[in-house]
């Protein structure tokens, strides 16, 4: 007997898969009788399933029924947002009876590599806070998991959305400084990232609004300190400086004023410097830093909501919410002089 005859001839989910003409994740999804599948598509695999004579694994059923009531968190806890967004996750996530799965990303350490370990520990939904990776990216790795994204759009059908609107925000900013005086404003962007682009397109477009888009200033920075200090850099060897600086972040901003200081230019009394998040940071004394904030409990309860929405009571259709910034005035941004 060959190889071929000895084979296991009973047809597979993959095999479903192909003669309905959708995905294994949805035939997964259809066969545990999780949420996330149209009455179309779920008579489509049974109807295939019926025509190849396919029978689901009990064993493996009742596996995958079996409720884990675990939501995988992914984010980078370098980040002070991020882990002020995780925090309130958790304390939503315990009200709702849901446990918890951080599966945290690092420079040495791909978001890749973070969500395909919150899918192995069979987490039921998971929530990514700023994600950096394109959406087709996310959607190849869940397998039909139900997500959240905190932070920006992932532009796929199947995944909720909540932030705040980056270029409101950066708009505050540039309104303050313009109505106290400034017209010569930089902006340290905070890389190549989605979230860094809207921020940059909202300078762009409140500086164009106030007639002060041919003397803006946009230098490349990052999301850490070390970012904010090449941006800053970068300000001091070309051109006159510009008298307000409109960082990133927070983290981003407390760089550049370490930069700034160390050639002698002091912020709030040589140049005024914001950040955004409104981090613990921002509000040290010593810093001090006018900043956008984030209502992170807010953000924090409409993801746990999305998600126990999705699990315990069959939603389906993808949902956004875009929430309002606010701007915190401290001593970092003064009326020029």
């Amino acid at each position: 007997m060959s190889t071929a005859e000895r084979a296991d001839p009973r047809p597979t989910m993959r095999d479903v898969a192909r003669e309905a003409g959708v995905s294994k994740a949805l035939v997964s999804i259809v066969f545990r009788g999780s949420p996330g599948a149209s009455e179309e598509s779920r008579r489509r695999v049974f109807a295939a399933a019926d025509r190849l004579g396919y029978r689901p694994n009990r064993t493996a059923s009742m596996l995958a029924l079996r409720r884990t009531r675990q939501l995988g968190v992914v984010a980078d806890l370098h980040n002070w947002i991020h882990a002020e967004i995780v925090d309130a996750i958790i304390a939503d996530a315990e009200r709702e009876h849901y446990q918890i799965v951080l599966t945290p990303w690092t420079a040495r350490h791909a978001e890749e590599r973070a969500i395909e370990a919150a899918v192995e520990f069979r987490c039921e939904a998971l929530v990514l806070v700023g994600s950096e990776l394109d959406g087709e990216a996310v959607r190849a790795l869940l397998d039909g998991t139900p997500v959240i994204s905190v932070g920006r759009t992932l532009g796929i059908p199947e995944a909720d959305v909540v932030r705040c609107s980056d270029r409101a925000g950066i708009g505050l900013v540039v309104d303050h400084l313009v109505d106290s005086g400034h017209r010569r404003i930089a902006h340290i962007d905070g890389g190549s990232g989605v979230i860094s682009g809207e921020r940059r397109a909202g300078f762009e477009e409140s500086m164009r609004r106030h007639g002060l888009l041919d003397r803006a200033t946009i230098v490349g920075g990052g999301l850490v300190e070390e970012g904010g200090r090449r941006g800053a850099q970068e300000l001091l060897h070309t051109g006159p400086l510009p008298t307000a600086v409109v960082a990133f972040n927070d983290s981003c901003a407390v760089g550049a004023i370490e930069e700034f200081d160390a050639a002698g230019v002091r912020a709030s009394d040589d140049l005024s410097i914001t950040g955004y998040d409104d981090s613990a940071l921002s509000r040290l004394r010593r810093i001090d830093l006018t900043s956008v904030r984030q209502d992170v409990d807010q953000l924090g309860r409409w993801a746990v909501s999305a998600a126990v929405e999705r699990l315990d009571h069959g939603r389906t259709e993808a949902r956004e919410a875009v929430l309002v910034p606010q701007l915190i005035v401290r001593g970092s941004s003064v009326r020029l002089r």
